[in-house]
């Protein structure tokens, strides 16, 4: 099973990026994928979760400015950001798993992407 993440970059703050991250070797189509991140000297923190049926979670701190979707048939998660802040600057993880819900807890995925590098400049 591999979850390949893309579309990190640079952006101004005030900009938008929009990351990809397909899922190979299973189908998740009845289970949670979400994204977390993990900025240098941090502890890796959650993001965004969508369920299968496509309920939500977001962190706080994004709410408002992010937006997970994804596409079954596909096997891919999708996370829209815009109005990025240098707080959000970070490595960007996708997560896969078995549990029908947008859980926020790391222990709830079983499979990780690489992760993807967004930087935003102020």
């Amino acid at each position: 099973v591999q979850l390949q993440a893309s579309g990190g970059g640079l952006v101004q703050a005030g900009g938008s990026l929009r990351l990809s991250c397909a899922a190979s070797g299973r189908s998740f189509s009845n289970g949670g994928m979400g994204w977390f991140r993990q900025a240098p000297g941090k502890e890796r923190e959650f993001v965004v979760a969508i369920a299968w049926k496509g309920a939500t979670n977001y962190a706080d701190s994004v709410k408002d400015r992010f937006t997970i979707s994804r596409d079954n048939a596909k096997n891919t998660v999708y996370l829209q950001m815009s109005s990025l802040k240098p707080e959000d600057t970070a490595v960007y993880f996708c997560a896969a798993g078995s549990r029908p819900y947008p859980a926020s807890s790391q222990s709830a995925y079983g499979y990780w992407g690489q992760g993807t590098l967004v930087t935003v400049s102020s």
